[in-house]
């Protein structure tokens, strides 16, 4: 039996998993609950149901994440009470918990031939289906929230970011936005670039590519398991989450080394994916009613995840964990090692080359507003 979330009676969440937590500003101690149900045994071979043109339209949804996880679960269940609330009813989203309508790894196909009607992901968690996907999710070494938005919003982004999930008969919608992580946990101090060899460390994405080539041998491991298996020294370090997120799994228990900053995820964007059909059957006021929604979400997001950020350091510090900041000459390693993946991938894939080159030049152009406009 298929078990969804809906949005009436949003109470405290208790036992975060991954992620950080937001919701409304009015009411940014608390996050939301979502209260199960039972759906028909039928329910995963259900489409999206529209009343008439333009009418109610009633969305079933697939989470890839948990809806208790702070803002990466979260933010879904808010959507969809912002939306039912927004809409008075008229755009009703079912949100499932991940692998109810179909395991994870299938998600992205299932939303592309229409057997679910919409996915909340972050596009990194189909990024094997093409390596483009990377640059509309994080990117190391990567803008600031305010810059990525930019570029999106105003420097064509956005517009290669409709093109690239159209191949794929997808509409995508950012509506969620994660402050930066932290650059991970080690049960040593890492002074020099010969420090990170040989090191056996839980890394995901393409910045397991990049730290790869400094010698670091990685490892993909889930959180539960990222825990116990740096606890027990099977690895020896870890990059995990934000520390609103680490500070909850107890990794100073683990190891003792904290460092900063998160150069592989300075700003992550979670999205809405939502079949092209089922998109183009919604009203334009349907549409402008989601857009209007994820860019309030947007605004909530970035302004508890900040705050969450200071309150988590401050009790990282209080239970004797020692924090660091990454010496530059391994920054600088790092960095020339991600322009040569970079090269890597524009090589053998057109579309990240194409996407790369308009990110990266709203980014020199930026820099110098950057640089003139900004304290450093």
């Amino acid at each position: 039996m298929a078990r969804l979330v809906t949005v009436a009676g949003l109470a405290l969440v208790l036992g975060i998993l991954i992620g950080i937590g937001a919701v409304s500003l009015d009411r940014a101690t608390q996050s939301p609950e979502a209260r199960a149900i039972k759906e028909p045994d039928n329910a995963q071979n259900q489409n999206a149901v529209v009343e008439a043109p333009g009418g109610r339209i009633t969305i079933r949804m697939a989470s890839a994440a948990p809806t208790s996880a702070p803002q990466i679960g979260t933010m879904a269940v808010v959507t969809v009470e912002k939306l039912q609330v927004a809409s008075d009813g008229n755009v009703e989203i079912k949100l499932f918990e991940p692998n109810m309508l179909a395991p994870n790894a299938e998600l992205f196909d299932k939303v592309s031939n229409g057997e679910i009607d919409a996915v909340w992901s972050s596009p990194n968690f189909f990024a094997q289906r093409d390596s483009v996907l990377w640059l509309f999710s994080t990117v190391p070494f990567g803008p600031s929230a305010s810059e990525y938005l930019a570029w999106l919003a105003y420097g064509g982004g956005q517009e290669l970011m409709d093109a690239t999930f159209s191949r794929f008969n997808i509409k995508p919608i950012v509506c969620t936005v994660l402050p930066p992580e932290s650059g991970g946990w080690f049960r040593r101090e890492i002074n020099t670039v010969e420090d990170l060899k040989g090191l056996r460390m839980r890394f995901m994405g393409i910045g397991a590519k990049v730290i790869s080539r400094l010698g670091v041998e990685t490892v993909a491991l889930n959180g539960g398991d990222t825990f116990h298996a740096l606890q027990s020294g099977s690895i020896d370090a870890a990059e995990f989450s934000l520390p609103f997120v680490d500070v909850r799994y107890g990794f100073e228990k683990a190891a003792n080394h904290y460092y900063f900053p998160g150069w592989h995820q300075q700003s992550s964007l979670i999205t809405m994916l939502v079949n092209m059909k089922v998109w183009d059957g919604m009203s334009d006021a349907q549409r402008a009613m989601i857009n209007n929604v994820c860019g309030d979400n947007i605004r909530d997001s970035l302004a508890e995840g900040e705050v969450q950020q200071v309150q988590a350091l401050q009790e990282i510090r209080q239970r004797g964990v020692k924090v660091h900041t990454l010496p530059k000459p391994i920054m600088d390693a790092l960095k020339a090692s991600w322009i040569q993946v970079v090269k890597e991938e524009s090589a053998a894939n057109p579309e990240f080359k194409k996407v790369w080159e308009s990110f990266h030049t709203f980014r020199k152009s930026y820099a110098e507003w950057r640089g003139l406009g900004y304290l450093p």
